[in-house]
């Protein structure tokens, strides 16, 4: 009896309820991507398509298993190795990016070894969270009482950590990551514990800017401005395409009418599975939505929301559970990553939000993502791993 008591609270240092939501989300993707494959004209192997994802989905789950090893003394260790390792990656790719791709995307964002591509800020989204968990720790042990003058110190080396990542995507042309680290940025901001009389005006400038931004790339003055600075035309012509999707459906706009076109012929309960009668250029990454929208409908897109936001009520209640500050800290980010991938791939898939490349978690095609995903996954259920192996080992000791 002793025993099965043992066995039974070491059982549950897995957190089962992500483990099932990740399945999930594994299983509707490899056949979104089969169904997005085997309807792409381009000659794209099905079998090949599916395997390379599969093959992926096992690296990711090893990258779990791995992670749920460290506990959080390890993990505030490996923090700034992990930011510095990927500091370099980023910038290094400035230099050794694929041609390939950069003709087809305008982005300097990937490495290419043969058929295989990597992107490093993917991977660094991660390293981020764990560095930026560690800055946001020792800074409120340094000041257990919150000042204007302390808060904005940490403002402060909260944005100075993010400066290299931001100049590293400014130069690489990706300006979609950039959002998904200030989205991370701002969650992580908002739990650290600041005062409301600094979130107030900076939400307030934040929103001034943006309306401003906004401005800017819908009149021509702005843009030959923002054309000084960096931006591309590339960018202006997403911009294009998300305010008039359907008066450019053969060129830029392509893609995304065709999209809105697939996700509306879906109706209510969708076509069928693999049955589509919309075509959508590179379906199986960015647009992988339009596969689920086409296929099974309102009802199988209401569905896969819901998934995701049972995913993210299960990693906070693992965060509630550990009562870790550090912990706190890097589950926010993950929660924030993910919920902002998801938000801006659904958005830009039905045209509510411009074109930027993002992915949408465990679902889209592509490894640097998915393990960077995977990661943050393994990083949530360490804490329960850890949490509950220390609650075992303290009733060990007193028997």
């Amino acid at each position: 009896m002793q025993r099965s008591a043992r066995e039974s609270e070491e059982n549950s240092r897995i957190d089962y309820g992500i483990i099932f939501c990740v399945l999930l989300l594994a299983l509707i993707g490899l056949a979104s991507i089969y169904v997005a494959a085997t309807h792409d004209t381009s000659g794209t192997s099905v079998v090949k398509s599916v395997l390379m994802q599969l093959a992926w989905y096992v690296i990711g789950t090893l990258a779990i298993i791995a992670i749920m090893q460290f506990d959080s003394e390890q993990l505030w260790k490996v923090a700034p190795i992990a930011y510095w390792l990927g500091v370099f990656l980023m910038f290094a790719v400035l230099v050794l990016y694929s041609r390939s791709y950069y003709v087809s995307t305008g982005a300097k964002s990937w490495f290419a070894i043969g058929s295989v591509t990597f992107q490093p800020a993917e991977v660094m989204k991660p390293a981020y969270i764990l560095m930026m968990g560690r800055v946001i720790t020792n800074h409120n042990s340094d000041y257990p009482i919150h000042s204007i003058n302390s808060d904005l110190r940490l403002i402060g080396k909260m944005v100075a950590w993010l400066l290299p990542i931001i100049i590293s995507l400014h130069f690489q042309n990706d300006f979609g990551t950039t959002l998904v680290f200030l989205a991370i940025f701002s969650g992580m901001l908002l739990v650290s514990g600041i005062s409301w009389r600094i979130i107030v005006p900076v939400a307030a400038g934040a929103a001034v800017i943006g309306g401003t931004a906004l401005a800017f790339v819908t009149t021509n003055f702005g843009r030959s401005i923002l054309e000084k600075v960096g931006f591309q035309s590339y960018q202006f012509a997403r911009v294009d395409t998300w305010l008039h999707p359907s008066q450019d459906t053969s060129n830029n706009g392509y893609q995304l009418w065709q999209s809105i076109k697939a996700v509306g012929s879906g109706g209510i309960s969708g076509t069928g599975f693999n049955k589509s009668n919309v075509y959508v250029p590179v379906r199986e990454s960015d647009m992988i939505f339009s596969v689920i929208g086409e296929n099974f409908g309102f009802i199988g897109g209401v569905l896969l929301i819901l998934l995701y936001f049972f995913l993210i009520y299960q990693m906070i209640r693992v965060t509630f559970d550990t009562k870790n500050e550090f912990y706190a800290y890097i589950s926010t980010g993950v929660i924030m990553m993910i919920l902002f991938h998801v938000f801006e791939n659904i958005g830009m898939s039905i045209g509510l939000l411009p074109l930027t490349g993002i992915p949408l978690p465990f679902i889209s095609s592509g490894g640097s993502s998915l393990i960077a995903n995977m990661i943050g996954v393994g990083l949530i259920m360490s804490m329960r791993f850890h949490q509950r192996s220390y609650m075992f080992s303290n009733k060990e000791q007193f028997r």
